[in-house]
């Protein structure tokens, strides 16, 4: 006979192998704390509606009470034939109190049980991962403040284009962040909705309360429909899929990072403390934080996927089949936080060239659209102004010249619309500082921008 909590209807007893197989118990044991913050909630609304006395609603939470103070001393022996955290935390609780604790489960299935244990859990590591977010955009301000000035070439095709403010370039991972924040704030509406009270899929003949469950709880409100309660999981989707928006964010910041700490750009140096060496090697200093990183992305993309692939076949409403749903939101959960603090910490000790930087820009052609904006600006149109320019390029090139080498009668051969002002109009600041139009690198529209950043991070708690 098997000495399972549902198994009165079973006359033999599975493998272990097959209990193994079966048990979420190795991963779901996360949700202990949620699992009994729900308990508590569940004895409560049984006692107040008279369900369960109030005698035995003391003993219940008294119980739960011990179960979570052994739980966070590590004192816990979870055991696979109880498969998953649910019936552990029973088990432990009738083995504490007695055989009043089976009345715990009254009203209520492991169903909408599980979907609230997961909608508790993600309600709290949203918010620690929003702040975490917030953290970042503070490094990436502090940061971009030092270097309002400090001038790197911008790309197109990873091939040069027109000199940038080093601050204007990494503010746009500022802004992408704050996308970021804005998707999993408004994440919460969905993930702060209560299933409690759902049954396993029909509601309950027990005349419970779901309102004062979710109030207990914190939730804004209650699934309208019982079904829905217990197989939804969009909430989990929708997270993966900020989570996978967010990395990709950081991942684009992270490839740019290991390009400009190369010997080939030497932009910025990357701190020791997020950097490795060469067990062969004695000169290497690899940068592996923002390698792992960029890695960790496909891992946060494959568990979007996987749980996309899990719930697409499924009829109404729960099958076995979305348990798969809980590992990778862990461990997009531990990923996600563990790149944001790594990514927090690079920034703020980042080691800006500056100097490196402005040399590149002198030695490229990322001014050349100067020219033709000068020439189109005295009355030539824009297209031959263009033609006009790429033909001096040319020139420069085959000449081992940049734009700033070339004399004035060199100039005037390619356009007589050409004064000696061109010389400070080709100087990377100046071409820079007149990039003045709304959301510009120009430095007074950087500026500007930086104080819009710091009135919002000001008003975020």
């Amino acid at each position: 006979m098997t000495s399972k909590l549902w198994g009165g209807r079973f006359t033999k007893k599975a493998e272990g192998w097959v209990d193994a197989f079966g048990a979420s118990i190795d991963f779901d044991k996360q949700l202990v704390n949620e699992d009994i913050e729900g308990s508590i909630a569940h004895v409560k609304m049984l006692g107040k509606c008279g369900i369960v006395s109030k005698e035995e609603v003391e003993k219940i939470i008294s119980g739960l009470k011990v179960v979570k103070e052994k739980a966070v001393n590590g004192e816990l022996q979870y055991n696979v034939e109880n498969e998953d955290i649910h019936l552990n935390i029973e088990k432990f609780l009738i083995d504490e109190i007695g055989e009043v604790g089976g009345k715990l489960h009254t009203g209520r299935s492991r169903n909408d049980q599980v979907a609230t244990d997961m909608h508790l859990y993600l309600r709290n590591e949203v918010k620690e991962i929003i702040v975490s977010i917030k953290h970042l955009q503070e490094a990436i301000l502090e940061q971009s403040k030092q270097h309002v000035e400090t001038i790197i070439p911008g790309y197109t095709h990873l091939q040069r284009a027109q000199p940038v403010s080093f601050a204007h370039h990494l503010m746009t991972y500022f802004w992408m962040l704050e996308r970021d924040f804005g998707r999993y704030e408004d994440s919460l509406k969905r993930i702060n909705i209560s299933p409690l009270g759902a049954g396993a899929l029909a509601g309950t003949t027990f005349p419970i309360d779901r309102e004062y469950t979710a109030e207990l709880l914190g939730f804004d409100g209650i699934y309208e429909n019982s079904m829905d309660a217990v197989s939804d999981r969009d909430f989990i989707v929708e997270f993966l899929s900020n989570s996978s928006v967010l990395m990709m964010h950081l991942s684009r910041l992270c490839e740019e990072l290991i390009l400009w700490s190369s010997q080939e750009f030497q932009f910025v140096e990357i701190d020791d403390a997020f950097a490795t060496g060469s067990s062969i090697m004695p000169q290497k200093k690899n940068p592996d934080m923002a390698e792992l990183i960029r890695g960790k992305t496909g891992r946060v993309y494959g568990n979007l996927f996987s749980l996309l692939t899990v719930l697409k076949g499924l009829p109404l409403a729960y099958n076995k089949d979305m348990q798969e749903d809980k590992e990778g939101m862990f461990d997009t959960v531990r990923t996600v936080k563990g790149s944001l603090q790594i990514f927090a910490g690079m920034i703020e000790t980042l080691k800006v060239l500056g100097s490196n930087m402005e040399k590149a820009t002198n030695e490229d052609f990322s001014n050349a659209t100067e020219l033709a904006d000068y020439l189109a600006s005295k009355g030539m149109p824009f297209r031959a102004a263009h033609e006009v320019v790429g033909k001096l390029v040319l020139y420069s090139i085959q000449n081992g010249k940049f734009l700033l080498d070339l004399s004035m009668s060199e100039f005037k051969e390619a356009s007589e619309l050409f004064e000696e002002d061109i010389y400070q109009v080709l100087e990377p600041k100046t071409v820079v500082a007149r990039r003045n139009s709304a959301g510009g690198t120009g430095f007074d529209q950087v500026k500007e921008a930086l104080r819009k950043a710091e009135s919002l991070i000001s008003k975020k708690c």
